[in-house]
């Protein structure tokens, strides 16, 4: 009887923290619908990992080490990025670029909205952080989980698993951080800027060729970004090219869904409470924060710069420029529903369509310009 319960003894305080961290996550997941294909993984498998002497992950057994299953999944499909390169792919499934490809000057808001990224940067190393280390937590503001993961991890950066945490949650978090901050810096008067849209079509031709001309020049200016760009434009192709329908659709769903199941339990393994529970932690959560409010705010402050040289009748709203980020399609959502506050009759949707695609493809370009400059 002692045998069965000798066990007991060796769990701590610290990994009792770890099993409420987890069970918030599928709290949130489950009863507040924040991201569940990723925090519901990502919290059972802190639990998973932070039972004492738990054999989901490496341990050693009378001298002999056994290699726990969730590192083989780390190993096999994050140590070498496979698993967020994959996700790209049903990401650029679900892509529509034709917004975009219809109003092109969008594109500037999109690399606008990355401000926060190397703001952060900076403030990181400041506060002494590792440079590559400062970098990975950057990227959190963007909003953009899988280039979180893949910058993260090709630096090693033994915080990972926070900055997973960090990321996805912010992301799901887009409705409720991005209103004050937009509010914050903008008048009632700029709230109320309607801009008209009127639709323009795009060829097949031009979508087509779209993310095989993106992925070249992108590869040329910054090569190392080749695999996150070229997989989000390569299910891109696969959505466009008109041939590959059902692959498309699996892309979309299956691939996607699945990956993301994998990811968040996979992740799990840089949670131990031994690694998770440290300042560093709390630092990263604060700093992805701010990270992610600059990148709001450098959307909406371009905007009204812009503003400052444009005529009357031919200003931008500047709440677009918030959806420059990378969390498609909410922070659109998020920049529609209070133009519809402000004035029912004023419609920023497609815009704000336009600028959040081009902040997909921006985040993932200031990513591989980062592992160009530190790598």
């Amino acid at each position: 009887m002692y045998d069965l319960f000798s066990n007991v003894l060796n769990i701590t305080w610290q990994q009792c923290v770890m099993w409420v961290i987890g069970g918030l996550l599928i709290y949130l997941a489950i009863k507040k619908d924040m991201e569940p294909s990723l925090l519901l993984p990502l919290g059972f498998g802190a639990i998973l990992v932070n039972l004492p002497m738990s054999g989901a992950v490496t341990q050693i057994y009378d001298g002999v080490k056994e290699i726990g299953v969730i590192d083989v999944l780390f190993n096999a499909g994050i140590a070498n990025e496979l698993f967020p390169l994959l996700l790209f792919v049903g990401i650029g499934a679900m892509i529509d670029f034709g917004p975009l490809l219809s109003n092109p000057k969008l594109m500037i808001f999109g690399a606008a909205a990355q401000f926060g990224i190397f703001f952060t940067l900076s403030l990181a190393a400041f506060f002494g952080f590792d440079m590559k280390d400062a970098a990975s937590i950057a990227i959190i503001g963007a909003a953009d989980g899988p280039t979180s993961i893949f910058v993260a991890n090709y630096f090693h950066s033994k915080y990972i698993g926070a900055i997973m945490v960090a990321a996805y949650s912010y992301m799901a978090l887009v409705p409720l951080i991005q209103p004050p901050v937009i509010k914050a810096l903008t008048t009632k008067k700029e709230r109320l800027i309607r801009m008209p849209y009127s639709q323009k079509s795009v060829s097949k031709t031009t979508k087509i060729l779209f993310p095989i001309i993106i992925t070249a020049v992108t590869g040329i200016v910054s090569p190392r970004s080749v695999a996150l760009i070229g997989f989000l434009m390569f299910g891109n192709l696969v959505r466009e090219c008109g041939v590959l329908d059902s692959l498309s659709d699996t892309a979309q769903k299956v691939l996607a869904n699945l990956i993301t199941l994998f990811l968040g339990i996979t992740i799990a393994t840089k949670m131990q409470a031994s690694m998770f529970l440290t300042r560093e932690t709390l630092m990263i959560i604060a700093l992805g924060l701010v990270a992610f409010i600059f990148d709001t705010a450098g959307g909406v402050v371009f905007a009204k710069l812009l503003n400052l040289f444009l005529p009357e009748g031919k200003k931008i709203n500047p709440m677009i420029g918030a959806a420059g980020i990378s969390a498609f399609p909410m922070s659109a959502r998020v920049v529609h529903k209070m133009g519809l506050r402000e004035d029912p009759q004023n419609f920023l949707l497609m815009h704000s369509i336009g600028v959040n695609v081009s902040g997909q493809i921006a985040s993932v370009i200031a990513g591989g310009l980062i592992l160009n400059l530190l790598g």
